[in-house]
């Protein structure tokens, strides 16, 4: 099996200008005029671009300001801060201040697009780290 995963933006050239400049991913294959493939995670992140209002799963309207979904991404990176202010400066919102716990510490933001996104840096061993140790 593989896994893919695809974002829904209303845009599809301010969506990569923002996963390239917040992430550092680069394009790959577009395919048609709605879909664009980037690269650089372990799997590829497909853009497909659907008008704000256009429906989506159970007949809901997609919409792209702020949202809650029970899916999101993390990106593991290996200096949070310097990430967390790429992303900013790329148009990300952070949304509370970066926690820290006994595996490392997380920041949370939101793409232009209104999807959640965690940065997560790893310290020790991660979520392999004993608690309280």
């Amino acid at each position: 099996m593989n896994l893919l995963l695809n974002i829904d933006v209303p845009d599809i050239d301010a969506a990569q200008a923002f996963y390239c400049a917040a992430f550092g991913l680069h394009p790959g294959r577009r395919l048609g005029a709605g879909v664009l493939e980037l690269l650089g995670l372990e799997v590829p992140l497909y853009l497909l671009a659907k008008p704000a209002g256009s429906i989506g799963a159970s007949d809901q309207p997609r919409r792209y300001e702020r949202h809650w979904s029970p899916l999101h991404g993390d990106l593991c990176v290996d200096d949070l801060d310097a990430a967390l202010t790429r992303a900013l400066a790329a148009g990300a919102i952070q949304e509370g201040p970066v926690r820290e716990a006994h595996w490392g510490r997380l920041a949370q933001i939101a793409d232009p697009f209104g999807h959640g996104w965690c940065l997560i840096q790893f310290l020790g061993r991660g979520y392999d780290e004993p608690a309280g140790a």
